[in-house]
């Protein structure tokens, strides 16, 4: 009989622990919080107050690991919609509304998790208020997890022919790694140090026009923004987005008056006359962090790492569920107990191209500390002549939302018709020199 232990329930331990319960016998998941029994927020996912969409590709694989995960989460009060109903206001341009029909996923992070717990707790073992002491095992053999009971200090042992390490950013694996005389792995950070002030809001009749979503992102002299997003109940998550020494404050007066500050009024309008629904809620994430596993050669067996304790990105990007789904589909299609550096590279190239777009899109605020190359600034001010080129330009407007939404991959837009799209924009928002007046 083959067992899997899946430290952490939250996304990407969820995902996990659905995955490997089509080739385990047994899965179990320890948890150190005590679970709520509905859609409500948790002590460990701070960061669960505010707002989250599941990109495009996100649903697609829910979908696809969960069937009829959409409907059922819909008729639990989720909104639906399409990224033609979403109004993109990116790097200082109004992008026009986007063609098509890709179905997105709008809802707060507590009901999506409580969905999946729900569908988790038939093929795995969920333990809650469990902190993992440490692994068992050797220097090249991870043989199972040390666990202790918060509530009576007691310990156990669970043994295991797998353990996945899925405790977000805190992960201690670097530091078991190496009290064991192992390596541990190599940390690349980008500093953002970003603040985000959320309220949970009851819009105005017609507060959005047509539209369902606002997205503000910042731009060149305007470095704020921030977002309005839809979640069950006929209510709105309104999230306002700064950095550094210029964060949101948690007051009402100065959180309203920091969201009449962003580049475009869009979303202050949409406050206009917004009813609070409890508190604002404020929460700091300081760096883009990637844990290089992928660079080991000597992970042991029976031991792999995935989502945030992988890697975590800025979260004004809104791609970590989605990452995390990838990251399961990937872990998906390794057979048996694999292999961690083949699970290592198969995550690494999960991460990588989202990596290199947000933290590409982060080095254009000059107040970001990191690594600056000639390619980078030329792929920068590439993107930022597609954005420009999206407010005038439906066919990149949506391309470049299919590369967000992780729908397709960034170089899609180099595509040679792509790059003379963008020239042909640019030469058609060029200011025109004045007539030439004729005299005498």
């Amino acid at each position: 009989m083959t067992h899997a232990v899946v430290l952490g329930a939250s996304m990407a331990g969820l995902l996990a622990a659905r995955v490997l319960s089509e080739s385990f016998d047994r899965v179990t998941v320890v948890e150190r919080d005590a679970l709520p029994a509905g859609a409500a927020d948790r002590r460990g996912v701070p960061q669960g107050r505010h707002p989250h969409v599941l990109l495009p590709r996100g649903r697609e694989v829910l979908e696809e690991l969960f069937p009829g995960l959409t409907d059922a989460l819909v008729a639990r009060g989720a909104v639906t919609g399409t990224s033609g109903r979403m109004r993109f206001l990116l790097n200082g341009h109004r992008f026009l509304p986007v063609p098509g029909t890709t179905r997105t996923l709008m809802l707060s992070r507590a009901l999506l998790e409580s969905h999946l717990r729900e569908e988790v707790r038939g093929p795995a073992d969920v333990r809650e208020c469990r902190d993992v002491v440490g692994l068992t095992g050797d220097r090249t053999r991870v043989t199972g997890v040390q666990v202790r009971h918060r509530d009576t200090a007691e310990t156990e042992h669970l043994d295991a022919d797998l353990v996945v390490d899925a405790t977000g950013r805190g992960s201690r694996t670097p530091a078991w790694l190496a009290a064991r005389g192992g390596t541990a792995p190599r940390e690349d950070r980008v500093i953002v140090d970003v603040g985000y002030t959320t309220g949970r809001f009851r819009l105005r009749a017609g507060a959005l026009g047509d539209q369902q979503a606002v997205l503000c992102s910042a731009a060149p002299g305007a470095p704020r923004g921030g977002a309005v997003f839809p979640v069950e109940g006929g209510e709105h998550l309104v999230v306002l987005i700064g950095g550094f020494d210029d964060r949101p404050p948690a007051d009402p007066a100065g959180y309203h008056r920091f969201a009449g500050t962003l580049p475009f009024p869009d979303v202050a309008d949409a406050l206009a006359g917004a009813e609070p629904v409890g508190p604002l809620r404020i929460t700091r994430f300081p760096a883009n962090t990637w844990r290089r596993y992928d660079l080991l050669d000597d992970l042991p067996t029976g031991l792999l790492v995935l989502g945030d304790a992988v890697c975590s990105f800025n979260p004004v990007y809104g791609q970590g569920m989605t990452v995390a789904a990838l990251q399961a589909l990937a872990l998906r299609g390794l057979v048996g107990v694999p292999d961690p550096r083949a699970h290592a590279r198969a995550v690494a190239r999960v991460v990588r191209p989202v990596w290199d777009l947000t933290v590409g899109a982060d080095l254009q605020d000059p107040r970001v500390d990191g690594p600056r190359t000639r390619a980078g600034r030329a792929i920068g001010a590439y993107i930022g002549r597609v954005q420009a080129a999206a407010a005038v330009d439906p066919v990149l407007a949506k391309a470049f939302v299919e590369v967000t939404g992780l729908l397709a991959p960034p170089p899609s837009l180099m595509r040679p018709d792509r790059v003379a799209r963008v020239a042909w924009a640019s030469l058609r928002s060029r200011p025109r020199p004045a007539p030439l007046v004729r005299t005498g």
